[in-house]
């Protein structure tokens, strides 16, 4: 089962990996799009966002105090969610569908984030990480 733990960290923290990564690839039309939508000091939330995404996606994926990097997801899904995709606002059909998909999106992560840290906080026999976690349920 171990193996399987280790598959399924690899294929979640990959998508946050390629995000922070993205995040300061496209810092200046992300800090566009992160301003047009309200969002205040929008290059240093995209610049923000990018690192905790990075801390949290290598922490999940090398197994270095997982049960935080999956807490500070979750945290950071639920702000992206609440303050990018603000689908209960667009008028434009298909920017509220889009917005909405996205939202969603995240609050599922975030879900998926907060059982990885029960997983992780609860379990001593992990095995494949490189610490154990920083909290003990």
């Amino acid at each position: 089962m171990d193996v399987v733990v280790l598959i399924g960290r690899v294929l979640f923290s990959v998508l946050f990996l390629s995000s922070a990564l993205g995040h300061f690839m496209q810092t200046e039309a992300m800090t566009g799009y992160t301003a047009s939508k309200g969002v205040p000091m929008a290059k240093l939330s995209v610049l923000g966002s990018g690192a905790l995404f990075g801390l949290g996606g290598l922490s999940v994926l090398l197994g270095v105090w997982a049960d935080l990097g999956s807490v500070l997801l979750a945290v950071l899904l639920v702000v992206t969610a609440v303050m990018m995709h603000q689908f209960w606002k667009e008028t434009d059909p298909q920017a509220r569908q889009a917005d909405m998909i996205n939202f969603n999106k995240n609050l599922a992560l975030a879900g998926a984030s907060l059982m990885l840290f029960a997983f992780f906080a609860h379990d001593s026999c992990l095995g494949l990480t490189i610490t154990g976690p920083l909290f003990n349920l």
